[in-house]
């Protein structure tokens, strides 16, 4: 099987379920950006030493695939005719509910915040603060197709919160690293 199709020549793209759209729906943005997320993630991981992290970060990259499969599948199209689900897997709040428990276990051994925090730290950090700002827009162009078709909440919601995991993680691989926050203190202009 070749890995190209030539269908997508003319800028468009079939959705799960066969429809075929335009590469710059709002849809295919939302999914595209969700991959995106998810190689960032691949390359904090490639920086990461830490096993119980990179076995978190590889359930959130299945996880990433789940969501985006999802997003990639209009909701007229999740169920098939014979009332089965077209898709084997969702997301639910057991996903959301672990990235709050990985996070609260991460929170306890930090310092509490009193600044923002400027992006960096070492390349782990770094990269995980940038996947931080594109589950962010993953998360907004997810908003922004629910606007016009249906999304369901779960999906938001995780995005959502693996920002905010995203964020203690970088947080935690900076102290791990003996690597030093730098804050954004306005005071000290």
């Amino acid at each position: 099987m070749k890995i190209y199709t030539k269908t997508g020549d003319k800028g468009q793209t079939a959705l799960y379920g066969g429809t075929r759209v335009s590469k710059a729906s709002a849809r295919v943005d939302s999914y595209g950006n969700i991959d995106e997320l998810n190689s960032f993630i691949g390359i904090a991981k490639s920086h990461i030493g830490d096993e119980e992290v990179l076995k978190q970060l590889k359930k959130i990259q299945f996880d990433l695939f789940t969501v985006g499969s999802e997003a990639a599948t209009p909701v007229d199209k999740l169920m098939l005719a014979n009332g089965k689900s077209r898709l084997p897997l969702v997301i639910s709040d057991i996903e959301i509910e672990e990235l709050e428990n990985w996070m609260d276990a991460f929170d306890e051994k930090l310092e509490p915040l009193q600044y923002f925090i400027l992006p960096g730290g070492g390349k782990a950090a770094t990269f995980l603060h940038a996947a931080r700002t594109i589950c962010r827009r993953a998360e907004r162009s997810l908003v922004f197709l629910n606007e016009s078709e249906e999304v369901r909440p779960e999906l938001i919601k995780y995005l959502n919160r693996l920002s905010d995991y995203l964020f203690v993680l970088a947080r935690y691989i900076s102290k791990i690293n003996n690597e030093p926050e730098e804050y954004w203190n306005p005071n000290e202009r």
